[in-house]
């Protein structure tokens, strides 16, 4: 799928507006919202958006294994730039965020890394995973060393895991509601600023916005910038 990479930065309002496409049966969906931190530098930095279009997403592939590389890299496959303030546009920080698929008992060695990353493993659909020697239940995740190989191995189902990798920024985080700062006075600031500006108001007729479902794919940027993809 397509990939919205956003960094809120000063302050951004955003909401999902996909409409249904199918108006006579279900429309199965599935999303991760992923949050990246920023550094106390880098917390009040303008907002910026910008689609990763799956076309653009590189994928790697072997006998019974499928990743697709969102951030970082593998086996000499790049993923797309993120977003330019973004924890993830410095290579030194080494983030990762890949969707893996196993195939049923299928066996695939994640490569090491450097030392001292945060490094999860979420298993979100199959029956078991193994890492190592754990025996993984679907719908838990695993925190795994970053500097060793780690050895995946499927269950009697194809495993679907979310691999998410980076170097810790070693700051204070105070997390509430939309806002994470470094300080509960900085989050209250947060509330106060939104109170105040509404991070720009609402440029839509209704607050449940969805979008015409006969466009197809599209993004429109803050500048009037269109991209159409289908």
């Amino acid at each position: 799928g397509d990939v919205q990479w956003m960094t809120a930065g000063k302050g951004i309002l955003h909401s999902e507006m996909f409409p249904l496409l199918q108006r006579d049966k279900d429309n199965p969906f599935e999303i991760f919202q992923i949050w990246l931190n920023l550094p106390k530098a880098s917390k009040f930095v303008e907002p910026h958006f910008k689609m990763l279009w799956r076309e653009s997403i590189p994928e790697y592939r072997e006998q019974g294994v499928q990743i697709k590389i969102v951030a970082g890299q593998l086996n000499g496959l790049k993923a797309p730039a993120p977003t330019p303030d973004s924890w993830a546009a410095d290579p030194a920080n080494e983030v990762a965020v890949w969707t893996i698929e196993l195939e049923a008992g299928t066996q695939w060695t994640l490569p090491k890394a450097s030392a001292g990353l945060n490094r999860t493993l979420y298993f979100y659909k199959g029956d078991t995973l193994q890492i190592e020697d754990q025996i993984l239940p679907p719908n838990q995740s695993a925190q795994v060393e970053s500097d060793a190989d780690i050895v995946l191995q499927a269950g009697d189902q194809p495993a679907f895991m979310l691999l998410l990798q980076g170097r810790p920024i070693n700051e204070p985080v105070v997390q509430y509601g939309p806002f994470v700062m470094n300080s509960q006075v900085e989050i209250q600031q947060a509330f106060e600023d939104y109170r105040r500006t509404q991070f720009g108001g609402w440029p839509w007729p209704e607050e449940e916005q969805t979008h015409n479902r006969e466009k197809g794919r599209f993004a429109l940027h803050a500048d009037g910038r269109e991209e159409i993809m289908d």
